[in-house]
């Protein structure tokens, strides 16, 4: 089966805290709202310690229009794209030498934070020297379930071209859309929530030649994956796209909606893999929120150990968005896994839909 090769992840160079995240919020909000103080509670209790900004704080203290932002995100999403490409196919935990660019067949970029004709992946590949044949394949919309979907999309591509070499890059500044004026509860929510981020992985088929090039003696491959849209949802989560650009839509009930609507679906899909939910030994879950991964826990019955590296994703980076669903996987990678490790990958996203990948570690071939 096609299998994860390489791994990497890039954060922006803005490194900010929580506590100086929410002074922002204060200054910026408390003109809105008699109980600022109740609210701004919701930066404290996310479990969230810092994030990573694509612009300094300086930025966000003026408004801005759509085509400042829009321009900006291009110009910074093609230049931390690049460089996380060149830590993926240069990582020596996983790679035994550099993998050249030309040795990748098709290049699947991931966004929902910035519009961008030609897509970010034809401008990354002009500057990387990529084969002008190589195939391009942008995903946008997907959201927070983009990451899982596009490493879905990954397989699907390998196991139809087993000797071919996959890159997906997933490229999300989500705060470069911040609404100066929109003080709306959501905006407030999305301010201790929502960062930066980008990774890429490099996905092989079965009789990918890289297969001979790998450093550890098990790699995650691929088993199942399974897509679901839940029907008449379209406000849950999303943009609401204005002259001002892209206001975020981001619902109450979310926690809820997890822990009643996930299980039957999780449990709908591990019978088709022929999995049981206690046959899973990594759970690899998009951690959107403090209270998302709390509904994970209940609505699937694991312990808070088994959500414990999505928590730890979530609070040194916050919520990436597509990318951050990588970031957890990776963790996992750099770890030395047996033989027959079992991952279950989980994503939630606009539409509203999830995305569920079955991974399991098979050996390599050295």
């Amino acid at each position: 089966m096609p299998s994860i090769f390489s791994i990497s992840t890039y954060a922006p160079p803005h490194k900010l805290h929580q506590d100086d995240t929410m002074e922002f919020a204060r200054e910026l909000f408390s003109e809105s709202y008699e109980d600022i103080e109740r609210l701004l509670t919701v930066f404290g209790n996310g479990q969230i310690d810092e994030r990573y900004f694509a612009a300094p704080m300086e930025w966000f203290h003026q408004p801005h229009t759509l085509k400042e932002r829009n321009d900006l995100f291009i110009e910074l999403a093609v230049k931390y794209g690049v460089e996380c490409i060149r830590g993926c196919l240069q990582n020596t935990q996983f790679l035994k030498r550099r993998v050249g660019v030309d040795e990748v067949d098709a290049i699947i970029c991931v966004t929902s934070s910035g519009m961008a004709t030609p897509g970010l992946e034809a401008r990354m590949m002009n500057h990387l020297s990529f084969d002008e044949h190589t195939k391009r394949i942008p995903i946008w919309g997907l959201g927070c379930a983009g990451g899982a979907a596009g490493l879905s999309r990954a397989f699907d591509y390998c196991l139809a071209h087993p000797k071919e070499n996959v890159l997906l890059v997933c490229v999300e500044l989500c705060s470069l859309t911040f609404q100066h004026n929109d003080h709306s509860k959501s905006n407030l929510i999305g301010t201790s929530l929502f960062a930066d981020g980008v990774a890429c992985a490099l996905i092989g088929g079965d009789l990918s030649q890289l297969r001979y090039d790998l450093v550890k003696d098990t790699s995650p491959a691929y088993h199942g994956s399974q897509s679901t849209l839940m029907p008449q949802s379209e406000d849950i989560m999303g943009w609401d796209v204005r002259d001002s650009g892209l206001h975020v839509v981001f619902s109450r009930s979310i926690p809820g909606i997890v822990e009643k609507w996930l299980k039957p679906n999780v449990e709908e899909f591990l019978q088709s893999e022929g999995v049981g939910l206690s046959e899973i030994d990594a759970f690899i879950a998009h951690p959107g929120g403090k209270k998302v991964l709390e509904s994970y826990e209940k609505a699937l019955g694991f312990s808070s150990e088994k959500t414990h590296v999505s928590r730890e994703v979530l609070r040194k980076f916050g919520n990436m968005s597509s990318p951050t669903v990588l970031y957890v996987l990776k963790e996992f990678m750099e770890e030395d896994q047996a033989l027959g490790y079992r991952g279950l990958m989980a994503a939630l996203g606009p539409g509203f839909c999830s995305e569920l990948v079955h991974l399991e570690w098979q050996g390599a071939i050295h």
